[in-house]
């Protein structure tokens, strides 16, 4: 083994933010000799980095070490990310499965890579949460035209079905300086565009160790990462409603590179679900931030997150949401299905509902985002606008998306690759995606 080069594969489950710890987990295995391979390919090592934001990603790692069984019996695996930290025992029982590594543990993989022969006995480092309480920088590259630039960890909420504080420990931010850091070190890449993410972006600024004092504020760090002139574009992902301030959109609205992109976790338009989910809003409050927004950027891309089958969430309350959501004016959903979860306070809450009503209301919350992205996508018709093109060549079409995240597609030519256009929306094929033509003043050029 030590005389050959070392081969390891990635598998990645949940959100942004472990898409760019598992990419800085990457980068720190082959600085120690190890190439990285497709997750298919029979490698030396499997690491594979969790989510348990529902009960259906627990059983899709489950599904994801078997795969890796079988592109290779004698593989290494490794299990990181929240569902590592939150029940490293559970997995630790799982066929196949050789080391689990908890939150303060997976930065430092491979000072736990001597071995790599199969264990009898899965091997598990797991910190108590509270002593994640130290930052690791990190951000994706390598597969995208864009970059997922973590800039915060952790939370400080309590909200009653979430166990992410659990997972991932307190609310921590990164130094101005070092976000400004990595973002050069992305554009030196020629990645022209930044996704910022984290667990509450919103509550950026806090420093480590638990020092609840904000040193800085979201605000500053966007009026920083604005003069970084090698990045084009950088979109906010999802932020909560309290914490986007007029100051953010207002300044989003002049900004030369931040987008006009909004990701705003909803989860109900009820208050009184609202209350017992302990969100730090009411609904009032959130047509207030949608309000804002159209105000300022009209042609501006809202999503929205919301949760269906709450405990307590009766026929009536969720046609609540249901109707305020069809009344706002957004463009897309990320519709979750409630699920239990241990050590949460909704798990003993009352009035729980039945899985089939629930998947009833996702289906119907999911038919209602394809209207709004409709919409949203028909009203952007005729207009000019500047798109980022993507690798992909998909039978012959390439894809991009606008600065207000509209998919568009068109003919694919190598030359366009990476590369932003200004182009002319003409219409939505039967994919649903923006047929484009490339504006006359491009051609020009």
């Amino acid at each position: 083994m030590n005389n050959q080069t070392k081969t390891v594969a990635f598998h990645t489950l949940g959100c942004k933010l472990n898409f760019s710890e598992t990419s800085t987990i990457a980068r720190n295995l082959k600085d120690s000799g190890y190439q990285k391979v497709e997750f298919t390919d029979p490698a030396n090592v499997y690491v594979i980095n969790t989510c348990s934001v529902t009960a259906n990603a627990d059983k899709e790692c489950r599904t994801i070490v078997k795969n890796a069984m079988k592109a290779n019996p004698e593989g290494f695996v490794v299990i990181v990310g929240c569902y590592a930290q939150l029940k490293p025992q559970e997995i630790a029982e799982m066929e196949g499965v050789d080391l689990v590594l908890g939150a303060a543990e997976k930065f430092n993989i491979a000072e736990y890579l001597d071995d790599l022969n199969k264990k009898e006995e899965t091997i598990v480092h797991s910190c108590e949460i509270e002593e994640a309480d130290f930052y690791v920088g990190s951000y994706s590259i390598g597969d995208r035209t864009r970059a997922f630039l973590k800039v915060q960890d952790g939370c400080d909420y309590k909200c009653t079905y979430c166990t992410i504080p659990l997972a991932r420990g307190i609310s921590r931010s990164d130094t101005v300086e070092n976000v400004i850091k990595n973002a050069n070190e992305i554009a030196e890449r020629g990645i022209k565009e930044i996704v910022l993410t984290g667990v509450n972006i919103g509550d950026y600024g806090k420093g480590e160790f638990g020092n609840k004092k904000h040193e800085h504020t979201f605000f500053e760090l966007v009026q920083e990462l604005d003069q970084v002139e090698a990045i084009e574009r950088i979109r906010i992902s999802s932020i909560e409603p309290n914490l986007l301030k007029n100051e953010t959109i207002d300044f989003v609205s002049k900004s030369n590179r931040f987008v006009p992109h909004f990701h705003i976790p909803l989860q109900s338009g009820n208050d009184e679900i609202l209350k017992k989910m302990k969100r730090r809003y009411l609904s009032n409050l959130y047509l207030d931030r949608v309000s804002k927004i159209r105000e300022v950027m009209p042609h501006a891309c809202i999503g929205v997150d919301v949760i269906v089958g709450f405990p307590g969430e009766t026929e009536e309350l969720f046609m609540e949401t249901y109707n305020f959501i069809n009344e706002l004016p957004i463009s897309y959903l990320h519709v979750f299905t409630y699920s239990e979860r241990d050590n949460t306070e909704a798990i003993d809450f009352e009035g729980v509902v039945d899985q089939g009503e629930r998947k009833r209301r996702n289906k119907m919350l999911r038919i209602l985002s394809e209207k709004k992205r409709q919409a949203f996508y028909q009203s952007q018709l005729g207009s000019t606008q500047k798109v980022l093109w993507e690798h992909d060549n998909k039978d012959g079409k390439m894809f991009g998306f606008t600065e207000n995240y509209v998919k568009v597609q068109t003919e694919f030519n190598a030359e366009f690759v990476n590369q932003t256009h200004l182009v002319d929306l003409v219409r939505i094929n039967h994919n649903g995606i923006v047929e484009v033509k490339i504006n006359e003043l491009e051609l020009a050029k």
